[in-house]
C-alpha cells in the first residue's frame, strides 16, 4: 500500500488517498521515514538485515542442501548468537529454501531399487 501511495502521492497528495485506503497517514510517513533512515527500524529488522548475507553464505558454501538446523548449527560455530526459530524465519522469507523445499515436496523416497534379471 505505501508504494501505491508512493506512486500517486503527486497527483493527490498522501492525506486524501489514505482516508480513500485503511492506512493512517502516520504509517506512510512512518515506513517512508525507516525506508530513508534504516537507523529508525527496529533492533530485530537490524539483525534480520545483519543475518540474511550470513545464512545466504553457509547455505551456498554448503552445496545448497543444509537445512535449518545445520546452518544453526553452523552460524553458532561461527559465533553468532542466534535462535534456530530466527534462522528458521528468515530461511522462510527467503527463495532459495523455498525452491528446495520444493523440490522435495510429494515425492517418496526411493529405499530399493529394482534389480533386472539377466536371461540367458
Amino acid at each position: 500500500m505505501v508504494g501505491f501511495i508512493d506512486a500517486h502521492r503527486d497527483a493527490h497528495g498522501v492525506e486524501p488517498i489514505c482516508s480513500a485506503l485503511p492506512i493512517a497517514p502516520f504509517t506512510c510517513y512512518e515506513h517512508l521515514a525507516k525506508r530513508a533512515d534504516p537507523a529508525r527500524l527496529s533492533d530485530r529488522a537490524r539483525l534480520d538485515e545483519a543475518l540474511h548475507p550470513e545464512i545466504h553464505r553457509v547455505f551456498e558454501e554448503n552445496w545448497r542442501v543444509y537445512g535449518v538446523r545445520k546452518i544453526w548449527h553452523q552460524l553458532r560455530r561461527e559465533g553468532f548468537n542466534i535462535a534456530r526459530c530466527t534462522v528458521a524465519r528468515l530461511m522462510k522469507g527467503m527463495v532459495f529454501w523455498v525452491l528446495s523445499e520444493a523440490s522435495r515436496i510429494g515425492r517418496r523416497s526411493r529405499t530399493t531399487r529394482h534389480r533386472v534379471r539377466w536371461t540367458r
